[in-house]
């Protein structure tokens, strides 16, 4: 895994109110943090439109609007009470209204994954990522989550590792359900 620079590291902390990414995107990155770090699903909903769409690799659908992702977010926050973020790098302006971030965020599997249903493992994760946002009236409209999932799923536990005896079993499990499967069409 990629290491950030340790001087680029920024905690995050709570701040007061929302900047607006039009007038201080540094502030907005560090205050959007903090208000996932809380953990109030209020306090992060601010910093989004009401109609959102936000796309993350772990969620089933693509999210719109607020109550989609408080319901994403009680999931979250529920399998993985202790998550947390921190930012890397960034904010990189990518136009009038667009940035890119780039985060480490950290976790244990403490409770149930649902959707769709995992049991908690009681392992860690710890994976970089990059937030694409897209603003409009000072909130972010549009939001794209980029992680490797794979990564984080062998890290609880949800996925064998490369190269493991559970990865051969979980190739020869899916080469004979694949098999089956073809043959009963």
């Amino acid at each position: 895994m990629r290491q950030a620079p340790r001087n680029r590291v920024r905690e995050m902390t709570p701040a007061a109110t929302v900047p607006s990414p039009t007038s201080s995107l540094e502030e907005f990155g560090e205050a959007y943090v903090a208000a996932w770090n809380s953990h109030d699903a209020d306090r992060l909903l601010e910093f989004m439109a009401p109609d959102i769409v936000y796309d993350d690799s772990t969620w089933p659908t693509t999210m719109h609007g607020h109550n989609d992702v408080r319901e994403f977010l009680r999931a979250a926050w529920r399998a993985f009470p202790d998550m947390r973020f921190q930012l890397l790098e960034g904010p990189y302006r990518l136009g009038d209204n667009k940035a890119a971030f780039w985060w480490r965020g950290d976790g244990t599997f403490s409770g149930p994954l649902e959707p769709p249903g995992f049991a908690p493992t009681g392992k860690s994760w710890q994976i970089d990522g990059v937030d694409f946002h897209e603003y409009r009236d000072g909130r972010i409209s549009r939001l794209a989550i980029m992680f490797n999932l794979a990564d984080a799923s062998q890290q609880v536990g949800l996925m064998p590792s490369s190269g493991s005896r559970g990865e051969r079993v979980w190739v020869t499990l899916q080469r004979l359900t694949t098999r089956f499967a073809r043959r009963w069409r």
